[in-house]
């Protein structure tokens, strides 16, 4: 009896479990990855949520570089357009759906508490709406595809070295969301599993474990910058 939900298939691991035996990893290895695969998306679609709250809680993007915020909604347009040209299950990518959206929505945000928002943001976002339909619908040279794929992981890579720089030199991480930066970087953890199991390019491998330096060094920083601040609260109550 075959049992197939969303890709995933259940019946050798009924089949197994119904004769009292364990599952072998052939059987159990692509059920988790799909299962943590599809947990992925799921959590995305509140990663970033945290960090827009903590933004218009206190209406101050104070501690936050805003290149770095631009360079992610590039990285993931190249991403998720990689992946939809590919193929790949929706297991394997989903989430680059739910944080572009995310993204573009934050972006907008950091920019609207940067006033004077100025002819340059306005410039930017009529360059990325006109060139990004046409990149995400795969509507571009082949070669030229790959190449901005390729050049995708070194976008994540100066997408988040601005902001490590600016909480390295500030000795601060202002307005970074702990939970944001924990859930991306445990994102990442889970993907390079779900990308091995899923046979995805090893260029998609790489970008997952590029995340997990880049994001676990911003988690690092939070831990270590908030510490000060935390006790000299106590000290003044």
């Amino acid at each position: 009896m075959e049992m197939e939900i969303l890709g995933m298939n259940f019946s050798c691991v009924l089949r197994s479990l119904s004769e009292w035996k364990i599952p072998d990893n052939d059987c159990l290895l692509p059920l988790i990855s799909k299962l943590l695969g599809y947990c992925i998306v799921a959590a995305s679609t509140t990663v970033k949520v945290p960090q827009i709250l903590k933004i218009l809680k206190h209406s101050s993007v104070r501690g936050l570089s805003v290149t770095a915020f631009e360079l992610e909604v590039v990285g993931y347009t190249i991403a998720l357009s990689y992946c939809l040209h590919k193929g790949l299950p929706f297991s394997a990518y989903g989430e680059l759906f739910f944080l572009l959206i995310q993204a573009i929505i934050l972006v907008g945000i950091i920019y609207y508490y940067s006033q004077p928002m100025g002819a340059k943001a306005l410039i930017k976002a009529a360059l990325y709406c006109a060139i990004a339909p046409t990149v995400l619908a795969g509507q571009i040279d082949p070669v030229l595809f790959e190449a901005l794929y390729a050049s995708q992981h070194a976008i994540f890579f100066f997408a988040r070295v601005p902001q490590i720089w600016k909480n390295y030199t500030n000795k601060s991480t202002g307005e970074l969301s702990f939970l944001t930066c924990f859930m991306n970087f445990s994102g990442s953890l889970v993907r390079v599993f779900t990308s091995i199991q899923e046979e995805a390019p090893k260029s998609v491998i790489l970008g997952s474990l590029l995340g997990i330096v880049m994001n676990g060094t911003i988690l690092t920083q939070i831990l270590v910058y908030q510490k000060p601040q935390m006790k000299k609260e106590k000290k003044v109550q």
